[in-house]
């Protein structure tokens, strides 16, 4: 009897082990959104509802046949979004170029009930790139340094007001290192967590472990020294497991050194298929329910997917996107030029 529960006992870990992601094989694009507009930032509801933001002031819900969209100006000017978070109450969006303008829009029923400014900064070098929230209290944006540090920004009070972090408290940047306003997913959280990635001159991991309080920053060996190479996207499945994925925006079907997963936190980093599989992507994301196993990329070149941990890929279309988010394991949105769609994965 001991033998035999000890045998049922190694088996059932054995078999929870090596359960595999699942192995996707095509998947099914759905035009949910179409509009003249660069659509970088999507933040879903649930399977039917997806907020945006975009150039031109546009903000929207995608609820159905009938969009809700609105246009904000600050002051006579038509904002340039990239950035989009959601929590219980409202959804945010920021800006890029100076000024850099965040707005919090309540919302009730799918509806929204009133825009406000919460979050104003101007400067020569203002531009911000991705925001996201830990809960619905305490989120968290950043974007290109103004000073010798990333400008960062965060909220205690559910985004009612902003503060950006002293450059004392950030670790230093090199010159010409920057990030990409690419897919609003420059930032991963996790329980405590915070890490943010960069691009340009220098390609680095930076890491909070107690909410943006205190900081340090991981080398990477992600292609770097250009103005255009670096990471654009990172993931993170637990406090050990996360993804990087960027590359040469100008040279796209580069595929070395372009992606990397690490095993401890951001510390180090691992090239995973360098030189095979897909070159630059904009957007990462691990595959919900996945262990970590399988991880889609998006990009103007098209949607890879792996489930082997990024060790091999299998490309899935040749349609471009910006952005991806997943609602569950099988459907996610996805955002690029002019459209957003709804991606159902497939076995």
């Amino acid at each position: 009897m001991r033998f035999l529960l000890i045998f049922l006992s190694t088996l059932f870990l054995f078999s929870c082990e090596t359960n595999p992601a699942k192995e996707f094989t095509s998947v099914t694009i759905e035009r949910v959104f179409t509009d003249s507009l660069s659509i970088r930032a999507i933040t879903p509801m649930d399977k039917n509802r997806v907020w945006f933001a975009a150039n031109n002031g546009k903000v929207g819900l995608i609820d159905g046949a009938t969009p809700k969209l609105a246009t904000i100006k600050y002051e006579d000017s038509l904002l340039n979004f990239r950035a989009i978070a959601l929590t219980n109450e409202a959804v945010f969006v920021l800006s890029i170029e100076n000024p850099g303008v965040l707005y919090k829009i309540g919302y009730k029923d799918y509806e929204a009930t009133n825009i406000e400014e919460v979050y104003v900064e101007k400067g020569e070098k203002v531009f911000y790139d991705a925001i996201a929230f830990w809960d619905n209290q305490e989120g968290i944006a950043m974007g290109d340094p103004t000073g010798d540090c990333l400008s960062i920004i965060i909220t205690r009070n559910g985004g009612n007001t902003w503060s950006k972090l002293s450059c004392e408290i950030l670790p230093k940047v090199e010159k010409g290192e920057a990030a990409f306003a690419a897919s609003n997913s420059n930032i991963a959280l996790y329980n405590n967590h915070v890490w943010i990635v960069s691009g340009g001159k220098k390609a680095r991991v930076f890491h909070s472990e107690d909410r943006g309080l205190s900081w340090e920053v991981f080398e990477t060996p992600i292609i770097q020294g250009k103005a255009m190479t670096g990471i654009y996207s990172i993931d993170f499945l637990d406090d050990k497991t996360g993804v990087i994925f960027g590359g040469d925006w100008e040279h796209q079907d580069f595929n070395e050194g372009n992606k990397a997963i690490s095993n401890d936190g951001g510390k180090t980093w691992d090239l995973v298929s360098n030189g095979q599989g897909p070159g630059y992507r904009s957007s990462v994301r691990f595959t919900p329910g996945s262990q970590g196993k399988g991880i889609v990329a998006v990009g103007s070149k098209g949607i890879s997917y792996s489930n082997d941990f990024g060790e091999s890929w299998l490309q899935l279309s040749n349609e471009g996107f910006y952005a991806i988010e997943f609602v569950n394991d099988t459907l996610a949105f996805a955002s690029g030029r002019n459209k957003i769609s709804k991606l159902v994965f497939k076995e």
